[in-house]
């Protein structure tokens, strides 16, 4: 298959170099020319995956046009907060034969859109068998690595899903599917809000059980929004729910559980972004989380907590308190 993958940052490269490794050609393109010219001359993406060798023969780019052009897959790597941006400069391109493969985690914030449901707005006749997504527990740190690693690959459709699943599984990256596109989507954008939940667990210098009962009311939280929204309740117990919400509270490679332990610690938010290169999507998945809640009517407690650690500057402890001192409920 003819591959273009959007977005160099760690999860992209790494995707390209996976997809490469399986046998497709493919196109890593890279909005930034001084940083695509980099990668291209010394084979390596030395800000976001050093020590990871690019193929020579993976086509590196900064022309978006020319690496969409006749692609029979388009891997959005994007943070979702700039992905329309980068859509929108596609919009008229000849795409009716292409199936487009989110891997970005979060919910656009002014619209509160899934990434499915903006890609529908930017390009109106985009079918329903041309949207998918890759999900799940899957650190690029450790994907480059060739460590095990399952996943889940969704879409509508059901042919598409497979589609998708057969371009990526491998002896060391297995693919599952599923028809529950809009669970997989929400999974993997809420979680990342409850992974700075439980970074601030850990700044605080809190514990285990105080981590474990994040997590288990965590995913209950994420699946009583998702299933509200109409997504399947099974789905939250998968890869793409449960599974990516426990390795993104608990390893050393999530950033946004790194933002969630210097918050814990004392420091702002700012200061905390200020010093980060990668994005941490649960930042700004925060506010529309928030938001979807209250607009849907679904409790949200941790999900409000963490949007009012980040931007109302709420005192962790005293979020954490709240959280404990609420009124008495049945699991």
């Amino acid at each position: 298959m003819k591959v273009a993958v959007l977005g160099a940052g760690a999860w992209g490269t790494t995707l390209a170099i996976l997809l490469h490794y399986n046998g497709h050609k493919v196109t890593l393109w890279e909005y930034k020319k001084s940083f695509a010219k980099e990668m291209i001359k010394k084979h390596e993406n030395k800000t976001y995956l050093p020590g990871t060798p690019i193929p020579e023969d993976l086509e590196i780019s900064f022309r978006l046009q020319e690496s969409i052009t006749d692609k029979n897959l388009l891997v959005l790597a994007v943070p979702s907060q700039f992905l329309r941006s980068v859509m929108e400069q596609i919009a008229f391109a000849d795409v009716k034969n292409t199936i487009f493969v989110n891997v970005a985690k979060g919910i656009e914030n002014k619209t509160l859109m899934t990434m499915s449901n903006m890609l529908k707005d930017v390009f109106p006749n985009i079918k329903d068998e041309q949207l998918g997504i890759l999900s799940g527990p899957s650190h690029a740190e450790e994907v480059c690595k060739r460590i095990p690693t399952a996943v889940v690959s969704a879409s509508t459709i059901k042919e598409t899903s497979k589609t998708i699943q057969a371009a990526f599984m491998n002896s060391y990256f297995r693919v599952y599917s599923s028809t529950d596109l809009l669970g997989v989507e929400l999974g993997g954008a809420f979680k990342n809000v409850m992974a700075i939940g439980a970074g601030i667990i850990d700044g605080a210098k809190f514990g285990d059980n105080t981590k474990a009962a994040i997590m288990t009311r965590g995913i209950a939280e994420i699946s009583r929004m998702g299933i509200a929204m109409g997504a399947k309740p099974e789905t939250f117990s998968g890869l793409s729910g449960i599974g990516d919400l426990i390795v993104t509270c608990m390893s050393q490679h999530s950033r946004n559980r790194y933002v969630g332990e210097k918050l814990g610690s004392g420091l702002k938010l700012k200061e905390i972004l200020k010093n980060m290169y990668a994005v941490a999507e649960g930042v700004e998945t925060s506010r529309s989380a928030s938001q979807l809640a209250k607009k849907i009517g679904i409790d949200a407690p941790i999900t409000n907590e963490v949007y009012k650690i980040l931007f109302e500057d709420k005192d962790p402890i005293k979020a954490t308190t709240d959280l404990m001192t609420r009124d008495m409920k049945d699991e």
